[in-house]
C-alpha cells in the first residue's frame, strides 16, 4: 500500500470509529443580580443634629444618595423657606452631587377630631409645594395608631379618604405621597392594604418601614407581596438584625431585586450622632454591610429562637430544613443550623 493510500485509509477509520463523548465545561455561575435600587439616608435620626453643610459633606464622603429630609431637624429644610431659599437648597444639593428624595413629615390622619385631620392635610400640602420647589420626588406621611373609641374599619377608611386630598395636591405638583407603614395597629400590613384600597389615588404609595410586624413564620415574603403594588420607597434600620435573626434584610433585598425595584432603601437609624467624623465612618460601615446583604438573594434567615418548620431553608445553602447529616463543606457556610 502506498503511503498516501495508507494515510487516507487511517483517516477513514478514525472517522468511522465511535467517539468518546467529552463533557463540556460547565458555564460559569451567574453572578448575583446587582440591585437597581440605591442606598440613601433619612435624617431621622442619625443626621438630626447636622446642619445642611455637614449633611452634604458626610453624604458625599460616604457615597450616600439620595436624602429624605425629616422635618424639625437641624438641616432647616421646612415649608417656611422662601422661594429664594428653596432655590439655594436645591443648588447646594446639586453642587454636592446628592439627590433630594423628598421630605419626611409627621402628617397623620387617624384622629377622631376632624379639625386635626384637616390641619394635617393642609400641612401635607405645604410640604408638597416645598418638595416640588426642591426638585424632590415625594412627601412621606404616616398613620400613627388606631383610636380605641372608633371602629378600626372607620379609622382605616378615614385615613384612606384623607390621603386622596393629599394625592390630588401631589398630582398637581408632579410629586408623590408615601404612606409609611407605621403606628400601633396601623402598621399591620393587611390594615395598610385596606388604607391604600380606600385611597386608590395613583400618586399615593407606601414606604416599606422594615417593622417586626412584617415577619410571618420567619419570612416577610407574604406581607411584602401583599403590599408590593403600592411600595414606592423604603426605610431600613439596623442591618445587623439580619445576622441576629431579628429582621431578614437579605430576604428583603432579594425580593426587591426579583421585582426590579429601582428606587431607594433609606438608612433610618434611631440614634443621633452629632460628630461629623463618627457619622461618616458609621455610614461607610453601613454601606459595606448593605452591599454584602445585597450580594446573595437566597432567602430568609431563620428567626432567632425558633425551630425549623416545613418549607424553611438553611441560612447558608438554602437547602431544605432537616437534611440530616449535611456537612459544613457541603453547605458552604460556617454554620449549618437548620441543615442538621
Amino acid at each position: 500500500m502506498h503511503r498516501r493510500q495508507f494515510l487516507h485509509a487511517g483517516a477513514l477509520a478514525a472517522l468511522a470509529a465511535p467517539t468518546t463523548p467529552t463533557t463540556a465545561a460547565p458555564p460559569p455561575a451567574p453572578e448575583a443580580k446587582a440591585p437597581l435600587f440605591r442606598l440613601g439616608l433619612v435624617t431621622y435620626n442619625l443626621a438630626a443634629a447636622w446642619n445642611l453643610a455637614t449633611l452634604l459633606r458626610v453624604c458625599k464622603s460616604a457615597g450616600i444618595s439620595p436624602v429624605e429630609l425629616r422635618t424639625t431637624h437641624k438641616h432647616g429644610v421646612e415649608p417656611s423657606l422662601t422661594k429664594e431659599q428653596r432655590k439655594e437648597v436645591r443648588k447646594r444639593f446639586a453642587d454636592a452631587g446628592i439627590d433630594i428624595w423628598g421630605c419626611g413629615t409627621t402628617c397623620e390622619f387617624h384622629s377622631p377630631n376632624p379639625a386635626e385631620v384637616k390641619k394635617n392635610i393642609e400641612t401635607c400640602k405645604r410640604f408638597v409645594d416645598l418638595v416640588a420647589d426642591l426638585g424632590g420626588r415625594g412627601v412621606k406621611v404616616r398613620p400613627n395608631g388606631l383610636p380605641k373609641e372608633v371602629p378600626v374599619e372607620k379609622t382605616l377608611e378615614q385615613i384612606g379618604k384623607s390621603l386622596v386630598l393629599c394625592g390630588q395636591a401631589a398630582d398637581d405638583a408632579g410629586v408623590e405621597i408615601w404612606v409609611e407603614v407605621h403606628g400601633r395597629g396601623t402598621a399591620h400590613p393587611p390594615h395598610m392594604k385596606t388604607i391604600m384600597e380606600q385611597c386608590g389615588h395613583r400618586r399615593v404609595g407606601l414606604t416599606w418601614n422594615s417593622n417586626s410586624t412584617d415577619i410571618k413564620d420567619g419570612s416577610i415574603e407574604e406581607y411584602f407581596n401583599l403590599l408590593w403594588p403600592w411600595i414606592r420607597s423604603c426605610h431600613i434600620n439596623e442591618l445587623y438584625k439580619d445576622a441576629a435573626g431579628a429582621y431578614p434584610y437579605r430576604e428583603l433585598f432579594r425580593l426587591f431585586r426579583r421585582r426590579g425595584y429601582d428606587r431607594v432603601t433609606l438608612c433610618e437609624v434611631g440614634r443621633t450622632v452629632a460628630d461629623e467624623a463618627a457619622g461618616t465612618e458609621i455610614l461607610r460601615y453601613y454601606k459595606a454591610l448593605w452591599t454584602e446583604l445585597n450580594r446573595d438573594g437566597k432567602g430568609p434567615r431563620p428567626t432567632a429562637n425558633r425551630r425549623a418548620r416545613p418549607g424553611d431553608r438553611c441560612r447558608h445553602c438554602y437547602g431544605p430544613a432537616g437534611r440530616a447529616g449535611l456537612a459544613d463543606a457541603e453547605c458552604g457556610g460556617g454554620s449549618v443550623r437548620w441543615c442538621e
